[in-house]
């Protein structure tokens, strides 16, 4: 059926160029409301616009609940022993807090990378299945990973469109904002991967105890425990509990603790005058040599000469998770 098959690649180019031009009214809404490196925060409080004209190093940090969509340039995504490329029209959404690392490639003066970043809760996601009375029945019975990539369609870009301009109106942008966030989350539950994102919610109604765990892990990083004892609190077998852990984070609780340890001593040290062996104690850790060794094996360097790299290229703003 050769009519039926040039019928079908029409549509298709159809739909593509209709993708692309919503895209380039995106990209020109952002060029309008800001030009500046890094990070803009906008008069929406949870939208967030980022730019980078240059290439970025490997950067590790902590992806927080988001949802973070690519209007121009390529970004690496490094989860675990994965590796993830996204691009143009590409969204990566984090249900959790997670330790990972980011790089922008490929991105120039002329055609710099263009993120718009939506910060959400596991609350707001619980709201809007309840309010929608949308089925939290899961597609799949085996538990994801808490951050995955997809593809975006014209009515989520319409959405973006729609934030987007009420930055120009302040009045209107408190409220209005809310509700097209509420409209984004209900695209997104509603779509392809609905099932991942009733995940977040489903950790702090269900007792499986993983997101139990992750909690308590956040809270205390800087206590030593345990994974008999992490798992007796959560009410969970040991092997129950390493499992899901990693499933949803791609590590052990362990590993998942030393992460948040070696970057908040990170953050400590590039926003004062503190030494590594203060951040190391601050943080958790009994032994500076053991502290060195593993900061030096997350970032590549020892904390002295990091801080001097850092700070020489101005580069203080951590990981941008867009």
């Amino acid at each position: 059926m050769p009519e039926q098959r040039v019928d079908n690649q029409a549509h298709f180019g159809k739909s593509v160029s209709i993708h692309k031009k919503a895209l380039d009214q995106l990209i020109a809404k952002t060029h309008r409301i800001t030009l500046a490196e890094g990070r803009t925060p906008t008069i929406v409080p949870f939208l967030t616009i980022v730019r980078s004209s240059r290439e970025t190093p490997k950067s590790p940090g902590v992806l927080t609940p988001s949802f973070c969509l690519i209007l121009q340039g390529t970004k690496k995504l490094y989860l675990g022993q994965d590796i993830f490329h996204y691009s143009v029209g590409d969204y990566l959404a984090s249900l959790i807090d997670m330790p990972a690392a980011a790089q922008v490639i490929d991105a120039t003066e002329e055609s710099p990378y263009i993120g718009l970043r939506v910060d959400f809760t596991s609350q707001e996601i619980a709201s809007v299945v309840m309010e929608a009375e949308i089925s939290t029945e899961p597609k799949e019975k085996s538990r994801s990973a808490g951050a995955f990539i997809g593809k975006s369609d014209a009515s989520l870009l319409d959405i973006f469109f729609r934030l987007l301009e009420l930055v120009d109106k302040p009045k209107e942008a408190r409220f209005l904002s809310e509700l097209i966030k509420k409209e984004m989350i209900f695209n997104l539950l509603s779509g392809d991967f609905g099932h991942l994102f009733l995940q977040k919610a489903l950790f702090d109604q269900r007792a499986d105890g993983v997101g139990k765990a992750i909690h308590w892990i956040k809270e205390n990083y800087a206590s030593s425990f345990t994974i008999e004892e992490l798992a007796k609190t959560c009410n969970m077998s040991i092997s129950g509990l390493h499992h899901k852990f990693k499933a949803v984070t791609t590590m052990g609780p362990l590993q998942y603790q030393k992460q948040l340890r070696l970057l908040e001593a990170r953050r400590l040290m590039l926003s004062g005058p503190m030494g590594a062996t203060t951040a190391a104690l601050t943080v958790g850790y009994e032994s500076p040599s053991q502290f060195n060794r593993e900061y030096r094996r997350l970032f590549g360097l020892p904390p002295l000469q990091d801080m001097k790299s850092l700070r020489k290229t101005s580069y203080a703003g951590g990981f941008e998770e867009s």
